[in-house]
């Protein structure tokens, strides 16, 4: 089970840990969030202090209709307390959990 926080901003949060290719781990806050079809997303800063990968470019439709070019990374995210090989989508913004994460799962909020 992975448990979570709401904020008084309404956001709920999870703390998850995602590890580097030379195995650097760093301990995130990432908010859920429901409208994002993806896995995760990362800022660029992070994404260079844990040296990930970068394998491919993406592509995305926005809610206001615009298109977003963006890169992709491979990374190893330890979830419900096992590590899983995933794919991370650069967002200069706060982290942010998509539903193909919590796929299976039951989320309660």
């Amino acid at each position: 089970m992975i448990t979570g926080v709401v904020t008084a901003s309404c956001q709920a949060i999870i703390r998850l840990t995602v590890r580097g290719p030379e195995g650097q781990e760093q301990a995130i806050d990432a908010v859920i969030d429901t409208g994002f079809d993806g896995i995760l997303t990362l800022p660029p800063s992070l994404i260079a202090t844990l040296g990930l990968v970068w394998p491919r470019r993406g592509r995305a439709l926005l809610a206001d209709g615009s298109e977003s070019l963006f890169d992709i990374y491979e990374t190893i995210v330890i979830w419900d307390g096992e590590p899983r090989r995933i794919a991370v989508d650069e967002a200069d913004i706060d982290p942010l959990v998509g539903i193909s994460l919590l796929y299976g799962y039951e989320l309660m909020v």
